[in-house]
């Protein structure tokens, strides 16, 4: 296990339940739920079985009730949104390893 201070910068590490999750988003449980049934974000289960998420997936939580907000319907904001990120991994790794041409 990650010593404490690593979990603050982990991006990745789910410290926060759904009731923080949606508070901190501005959007309902359901809502939450809903990006899970969509594959947007998988939280990971505690022992008890609740649902944890990390800063991460709330950012991408926060983009889905924002476009949904403006009018897009939640599965096409969920695809938009997974295809940025595709997008933006594929420029990091580019930017990381450029090949000679």
């Amino acid at each position: 296990m990650a010593p404490p201070d690593d979990m603050f910068d982990d991006e990745d590490f789910p410290a926060y339940t759904m009731g923080r999750a949606a508070e901190m988003t501005g959007a309902t449980q359901d809502f939450l739920r809903r990006l899970d049934e969509a594959k947007l974000i998988t939280p990971v289960r505690s022992a008890g079985g609740h649902r944890r998420y990390s800063r991460y997936q709330l950012r991408l939580a926060a983009r889905a009730r924002e476009m949904v907000d403006q009018g897009t319907a939640l599965e096409a904001a969920c695809r938009i949104i997974i295809l940025e990120d595709q997008l933006e991994e594929a420029l990091r790794r580019n930017r990381q390893d450029p090949r000679p041409s």
